[in-house]
């Protein structure tokens, strides 16, 4: 099996399951709680919607332009503070009551408010008050939403952020916004938009009951399918949560029934395929059917590319109409938006800011501060240690590694061959990690000492080509009472792939809720288990090792499996919070939510009582593992040695 053969497998999989079990509808609300829960979780908003009050919007209106029949505000507000949202609102002219609200998520457009004017021009004309919000990446203050896409931000999903939580805010604060205006019925409002703003019209009506009724255009498609048919690859990172808790696209759909949803897809859209639009209709409807609201989910299906279609524009304000007005005007009288240039309005006149974006804006450095990474404990007692490592254990192994399978395969652990051949002894054997992976590894035996005998595990690099990580197990220095052993977890040795794969299977192994990095940590846990197995090793003394991020690889394994005598780092990375290679390649360290509890150095000092032993130079960022070894002392012990042959097992720093 190949990687991504793995990911498509493990991505339909989970399209299988989802929504596959349904409690009674009378236990519903209670369900969709649960499940409210870990969206917010994996959308990294659980603390914004926990706010008991929310900050003020501190609402900004720069001008007010009248025209036939409605009127259009430029106006900014912020979802936090110095986060700057700009928006337009046009509100229709005569209400004798206040109108119902519409709000319009915009598309990747490089002038979104100006690109998309024609819908919430076209709603105002129909009698509600539409507020066209732009995104942190092309509004007037331009933030990001490529971070893993084109920039290298991996380390995004050990923070467990992803630019779809701040648009969900952005869009549930706009919901404040609405609600408070005079002109607006804040019990009646929708949301809809096209493309990414399709998919912020799934993100926004799941987090908030207040929209009651939603139409995403353009933005649907089964997790599954984005893996598999690698549209994942033209998506920007808005697209999706961060998905640890192993999600569909249909479970968000499932926190919006059973209110009134219409999906309108392009039949040959190369980005959202038609048939996984299908799937995620059919999966959701499961859930509509069960709610006895089978009529309030509709499917729109329109010819073409990604884009509107004039089918899909009055469907979606015949939707509307009926379900915010309660009124039934049919599709063919409904009208359509009108896009000739002279109804246009100019970029001038629909901006908001027209001296310059604030200078205290944190939009652009959103980022950095809308989940926030856990900072180092303070422990000072050995017991403080233990209730620390047992709660940062569980709190992995729920989201990070909560992938690894429940029951786990037969380990059958075989020898492949034997050599003796000088210093040269041992032999190969390979083991079942998961299911449908066989891997290999290489032991030496000991050269002294009695049977049975400890073994040093070293994990293989990724970038070892030369078969430099056996170097390290074959090194002549080494304690001869201890076996050596190298293992090659995924990715390396004979299950490696090409570096032009490595952006993508980066991205999709994410969308199955797992990272290269988690897998390799598994593997090096069946790999401790299937070296203990081995002929004249005592499996209840075990060290393992690795060289840059196969050391962040090495020390969770550590941290899961417990026990080990010893943890060996040869230039392990500083942190999981540092940036990859804008092209995917490079240390792939990234896991999903690590950085919401811990960091390597944590880890690694969480690692007390085992030896830690730090080959070469170390990142000044474990002086923090270092210090903590020092207050809760012996029997742990921190080393520092400049090459391999150097560490003599147990011996005194």
């Amino acid at each position: 099996m190949n990687m991504r053969e793995y990911l498509s497998r493990e991505a339909r999989r989970m399209q299988a399951a989802a929504l596959r079990s349904l409690p009674p509808a009378t236990q519903w609300p209670a369900e969709r709680e649960r499940r409210l829960a870990q969206y917010f979780d994996m959308m990294g908003v659980s603390a914004h919607m926990a706010l008991t009050e929310r900050p003020p919007l501190n609402v900004q209106v720069t001008s007010e332009t009248q025209r036939e029949g409605y009127r259009i505000r430029t106006l900014a507000y912020e979802s936090l503070p110095q986060l700057y949202v700009t928006a337009n609102l046009y509100l229709p002219d005569g209400l004798s009551a206040p109108a119902p609200g519409v709000l319009y998520l915009c598309g990747h457009s490089q002038r979104q408010k100006v690109h998309y004017q024609a819908h919430p021009r076209k709603f105002a004309q129909l009698g509600f008050a539409c507020l066209i919000a732009e995104t942190i990446q092309r509004g007037e203050i331009e933030g990001h939403h490529h971070g893993t896409y084109l920039r290298g931000w991996f380390n995004w999903f050990s923070r467990g952020y992803t630019p779809a939580g701040v648009e969900l805010w952005n869009g549930v604060r706009a919901l404040d916004l609405l609600q408070a205006l005079p002109e607006v019925d804040g019990t009646k409002l929708g949301v809809t938009g096209l493309s990414g703003g399709g998919a912020g019209s799934w993100w926004v009506p799941a987090a908030d009951e207040r929209v009651r009724v939603a139409a995403p255009v353009c933005g649907t498609a089964t997790f599954a399918s984005h893996v598999a048919e690698r549209t994942v690859d033209g998506h920007c990172d808005c697209m999706f949560p961060v998905n640890v808790h192993g999600w569909e696209l249909a479970d968000v759909g499932a926190l919006i029934a059973p209110r009134p949803l219409l999906i309108a897809s392009a039949d040959r859209d190369g980005i959202f395929h038609i048939r996984s639009i299908r799937e995620v209709h059919a999966a959701t409807k499961r859930v509509y059917d069960h709610l006895g609201a089978g009529e309030q989910l509709r499917l729109v299906e329109t010819p073409g590319g990604h884009s509107y279609h004039e089918r899909s524009r009055r469907a979606i304000f015949s939707w509307f109409i009926r379900h915010l007005q309660g009124k039934e005007v049919p599709e063919a009288e409904v009208g359509d938006i009108d896009e000739r240039p002279a109804a246009q309005e100019s970029a001038e006149t629909l901006r908001v800011y027209r001296d310059g974006v604030p200078a205290d804006e944190r939009t652009t450095t959103v980022q950095e501060y809308f989940v926030a990474p856990a900072p180092p404990p303070r422990i000072d007692t050995a017991e403080e240690l233990r209730d620390k490592r047992a709660e940062t254990v569980a709190y992995l192994r729920a989201h990070t590694f909560s992938h690894f399978p429940a029951r786990p395969a037969p380990l059958d652990v075989e020898i492949e061959y034997e050599r003796a051949d000088g210093n040269a002894n041992g032999g190969r054997f390979a083991f079942t990690s998961e299911e449908g992976w066989r891997l290999r590894g290489m032991w030496s035996p000991a050269q002294e000492g009695g049977q049975p005998a400890p073994a040093l595990v070293v994990l293989r690099s990724p970038h070892d080509v030369r078969r430099e990580s056996y170097a390290l197990q074959e090194t002549a220095g080494l304690d001869r009472r201890w076996e050596r052993v190298c293992v090659e977890p995924r990715g390396t040795g004979d299950t490696g792939w090409s570096p032009s794969l490595d952006w993508h299977l980066r991205r999709a192994a994410m969308l199955t809720g797992r990272t290269i990095a988690s897998l390799q940590v598994y593997d090096a846990l069946r790999a401790l288990h299937a070296v203990a197995e081995l002929p004249g090793i005592d499996g209840r003394r075990l060290a393992i090792a690795g060289q840059e991020g196969m050391a962040a690889v090495a020390l969770y394994a550590a941290l899961l499996h417990g026990g080990l005598q010893a943890v060996c780092l040869d230039g392990p990375p500083a942190t999981q919070d540092a940036s990859s290679q804008p092209d995917g390649t490079g240390e792939a360290i990234e896991m999903l939510f690590a950085r919401r509890v811990t960091d390597l150095p944590q880890v690694a000092g969480l690692l007390w009582p085992a030896e830690l032993v730090f080959i070469g130079p170390r990142p000044t960022s474990y002086q923090w593992t270092e210090d903590l070894y020092a207050r809760l002392g012996a029997p742990g012990a921190v080393r520092r040695i400049m090459e391999w042959s150097q560490w003599q097992p147990g011996q005194s720093p």
